[in-house]
């Protein structure tokens, strides 16, 4: 937990925190992708990541916290998946992502 986390609460908080840290991870990972499949693929991470982004600050803005919180957890696992496969490369950050 971060600091002024409670556990079992979902603040705007941190859900905000969240979504700054999964922007952060995206900023990161660069592309280790070698050949068209595996761009491809990536490309599908990288769309998925964006996408469920951009659902969690939709719910953040209409107030619904619990789905913003579980989005922003899923799009963080689609850029963490993108590292952890070895299409991205998380540059040793093990804060941000669960290396290989």
């Amino acid at each position: 937990m971060y600091s002024g986390e409670q556990k079992n609460v979902i603040t705007v908080e941190t859900v905000t925190h969240y979504i700054q840290l999964s922007k952060e991870a995206r900023e990161k990972a660069t592309p280790t992708a070698k050949d068209e499949l595996q761009m491809e693929n990536l490309g599908k991470m990288i769309r998925m990541f964006d996408d469920y982004l951009s659902d969690s600050e939709h719910f953040l803005e209409q107030g619904d916290l619990v789905r913003a919180f579980g989005a922003i957890n899923y799009a963080h696992a689609w850029i963490d998946c993108a590292v952890r496969t070895g299409l991205m490369d998380g540059h040793g950050d093990d804060r941000l992502f669960t290396l290989p």
